[in-house]
């Protein structure tokens, strides 16, 4: 089991991670940071929404299951927004360098750093 400072330090080893966040999606609250690329309080406030809606969407649909992950491309970044399924109302903000990230290696990193994130 990984704390939040060491999850925010494995995301940040990731190829062409900028920055990146554990965040409280029901408070909105950012809990732990690394790096940066855009502003993550900002973005960790407006992307718990983001969440939230995803999830209200789903059940007016009568979609069950969970969110595996969130993708978000720009022009020059990718934003992976990651659910924790281990931590109910946390998820993971991943800000990567387009040009530089693979990815497919960014979504497995970033499940495996999930699956041992404990909420201290």
């Amino acid at each position: 089991m990984s704390n939040i400072s060491e999850t925010t330090a494995g995301l940040m080893e990731i190829d062409g991670a900028l920055g990146c966040a554990i965040v409280d999606y029901t408070s909105g609250m950012l809990l732990g940071e690394a790096g940066g690329g855009v502003d993550l309080e900002l973005a960790a406030a407006g992307n718990s929404d983001v969440v939230k809606a995803k999830m209200k969407t789903m059940k007016s649909l009568g979609i069950s299951g969970n969110i595996e992950d969130i993708l978000i491309t720009l022009d020059t970044q990718i934003h992976i927004i990651r659910p924790s399924m281990t931590n109910e109302g946390l998820f993971i903000y991943l800000v990567l360098d387009k040009a530089k990230s693979n990815l497919a290696l960014a979504r497995r990193k970033a499940g495996d750093l999930e699956k041992q994130l404990q909420r201290v």
